[in-house]
């Protein structure tokens, strides 16, 4: 049994390159001795307040080196690192830090506010370090980072030794909508990143194997992941380059920009890309199509997109760019590592949603029975092998979730897919009403309780309706309390704004007579979702 941890591999690669690149940000670059350095002393200061062993640590923060930095340092301190999405209101905030017991939260000096507005409702934080980013500055009840930096001693004294067995926690949102973290051994996650690496370590042949492979490979590929680093895609796929000896990427802005993306590409002579499917691809189309012969892409291999669909237009149009560019599409979640891929370069574009299967993945029927290739049943897509241990603190949804069947432990996020006669799987989506816009998952239910709070409300839905750009787009369908007045649907839009993430709004909202919900109290979301369709149609083409 192999037993990687993810610290103990940064340590030896930062030993064999310690002046090869390892993260850059516009013009700053940190060498692998600096991140070294760096992470050990936050690894330090995390010890000095006193947080016992596979602790965990928040990290609320934009793209940016010291994110990655906290990740190494926690795990380097025998403690778990916990993602924050930056979006999330103060509601989805305390949620996350108290199911998650943080005990040190690191964040943006754009977060100040928020931070202040509800750390005396955080007792479990014993502390909050602040990372600079010229917004604001340092408040009084926080430790500056780089502070602790320039003051702490580079020497770990961990409470237990480091082990394949410590912990990563990627939390994503759950079915009533609060986000539930699934929990990764380090050693798991490693080996299952391993299988679709671009650079692979032999998994038995453990560090010293490693370390003498990457002394005769050198340095490896500059990655630039263009989405968050607070989601699964960004920050796996950014360790995963990290622990090949690899060169990771950050773009600058904090809002997605298509010229800054591309011109990076090219400055930086980026070889493999991460995006999040249309909502990255066709802006970066638009760009390169806008300006012919500004943008070269000499440097990139691979374009890696997952978390949303990567249509067939897109990939084509990339594949005219630059022919022989690699064009991978990723099925598969934080709980669901590595489902399946679909592959394509040139003139050979393989259709979206069709993907070639790891051979530990099932589809399997609800009697749990394998569905027959060619059939045409739709299945539920179950991942054998290396998956997490199941969701923090939430027995019922890990039992959901995580099952043993003929006696083999699998993943089954609810994924639904159709197995065609030569084996390759069709993709059919959530069973759930999970709506997917721009990569990030609303779910219906915490958006229309939301809508419900507002004085003039007496009942909502919320469907989500196709969109060329977002995948998605979240569309309210509201029945309004018959005494009440009618307000102006931006002030319903703006109501939810202010107690969830902006993307969960609605961009549209459609009054109704009557929600008209079955005596149990069930909607129709098959209904409102077509009628959504149709209104949304309507308002962009008025007769």
């Amino acid at each position: 049994m192999s037993n990687w941890n993810y610290a103990e591999v940064i340590e030896a690669i930062a030993e064999i390159q310690p002046q090869a690149p390892a993260i850059t940000q516009g013009h700053r670059t940190l060498s692998w001795e600096q991140v070294e350095r760096e992470s050990r002393a936050l690894a330090q200061w995390l010890l000095d307040k006193g947080l016992s062993h596979q602790e965990t640590v928040a990290e609320y923060l934009y793209n940016c080196p010291e994110y990655l930095i906290g990740v190494i340092a926690t795990m380097r301190a025998g403690l778990i690192p916990v993602n924050t999405n930056y979006r999330y209101g103060t509601e989805e905030l305390s949620y996350l830090w108290d199911n998650a017991d943080a005990r040190v939260v690191i964040f943006h000096g754009s977060f100040v506010d928020t931070v202040a507005s509800m750390k005396d409702a955080m007792p479990k934080v014993v502390a909050w370090l602040f990372v600079d980013d010229g917004s604001a500055p340092c408040p009084e009840w926080a430790t500056n980072y780089q502070d602790v930096i320039a003051e702490t001693p580079e020497v770990i004294e961990r409470p237990a030794p480091l082990s394949g067995d410590d912990l990563l926690f990627m939390y994503t949102g759950g079915t009533t909508g609060m986000p539930k973290g699934v929990m990764w051994r380090q050693d798991d996650l490693f080996c299952r990143l391993n299988v679709g690496a671009y650079r692979r370590w032999d998994l038995e042949g453990g560090l010293e194997a490693m370390k003498h492979r990457l002394r005769e490979l050198g340095p490896s590929l500059p990655l630039l992941p263009a989405c968050p680093l607070m989601h699964g895609t960004g920050q796996f796929q950014a360790l995963e380059s990290l622990i090949e000896g690899g060169h990771v990427i950050l773009l600058e802005s904090r809002h997605y920009d298509p010229a800054e993306l591309a011109a990076t590409i090219d400055a930086k002579q980026v070889a493999q890309l991460i995006i999040v499917g249309d909502p990255f691809a066709r802006p970066l189309v638009a760009e390169i199509q806008a300006h012919p012969g500004k943008y070269h892409f000499d440097s990139l291999k691979s374009i890696l997109s997952t978390g949303a669909m990567f249509s067939q237009d897109m990939k084509d149009a990339l594949a005219a760019f630059k022919p022989r560019l690699l064009l991978i599409d990723s099925l598969g979640s934080s709980e669901a590592i590595g489902v399946g891929t679909s592959l394509s370069r040139g003139n050979d574009t393989t259709t979206t949603g069709t993907f070639t299967v790891s051979q530990q993945v099932r589809v399997l029927s609800e009697d749990n029975r394998d569905v027959v290739p060619g059939s045409g049943e739709i299945g539920m897509v179950a991942l054998g092998g290396r998956v997490p241990l199941g969701y923090y603190k939430d027995e019922a949804k890990t039992t959901a979730t995580f099952r043993v069947i003929d006696g083999k432990r699998y993943s089954i996020p609810g994924d639904y897919a159709i197995v065609s006669t030569d084996g390759t799987v069709n993709f059919m989506g959530r069973g759930s009403q999970c709506i997917n816009t721009a990569g990030e998952k609303v779910y219906p239910e915490e958006v229309e309780e939301v809508l419900k709070r507002h004085e003039s409300v007496a009942d909502a839905c919320v469907v989500g309706v196709p969109d060329e750009r977002y995948g998605e787009v979240v569309v309210g369908i509201v029945e309004l309390i018959a005494s009440a007045p009618r307000p102006d649907p931006e002030a319903l839009t703006e109501h939810v704004r202010q107690h969830l993430a902006r993307y969960k709004a609605p961009r549209s909202i459609r009054f109704v007579d009557t929600i008209g919900r079955s005596p149990s109290g069930k909607m129709d979301y098959a209904r409102h979702k077509r009628e959504a369709i149709a209104f949304v149609a309507n308002s962009s083409n008025p007769s």
